[in-house]
């Protein structure tokens, strides 16, 4: 699976994906920072990309609805510590696997991960410990 991580999710996400195969770019790494929503998704979207962010915007079902994308999957870990965010990001791998999430708009926080899917069904999938 490929995945872009957003700018504003740290580097050290980087070598976890990688290490469950997958094939991760960065948006940093492609000289893409400070590029806005508006002209960075095209690029995920023409590079087939599941893209993950902290990015609020990239939850508006308006503008990104699942069906019409690759995926994104919206981390909501309520720090800003890169460790913590390393840490809730490889708990919610351990939760789903991200090929569940493509084409869907995936949202995780620290009551689990809302999935929603073209058909308009949401799949919950709740984990209180460690999410």
């Amino acid at each position: 699976m490929r995945i872009k991580l957003d700018e504003n999710v740290p580097v050290e996400c980087l070598p976890a994906l990688i290490n469950l195969v997958h094939e991760v770019s960065t948006v940093k790494s492609e000289s893409l920072t400070g590029c806005p929503d508006k002209d960075l998704w095209p690029i995920v979207q023409q590079e087939k990309e599941l893209l993950i962010t902290q990015d609020k915007g990239f939850g508006d079902l308006r503008i990104y609805p699942p069906g019409s994308h690759n995926g994104i999957l919206l981390l909501r870990p309520g720090t800003a510590l890169p460790s913590k965010i390393l840490a809730f990001l490889t708990q919610v791998v351990r939760t789903v696997r991200l090929e569940e999430i493509s084409g869907c708009l995936a949202v995780a926080d620290s009551n689990g991960i809302r999935i929603r899917r073209s058909e308009g069904r949401e799949k919950i999938r709740r984990k209180k410990k460690n999410i």
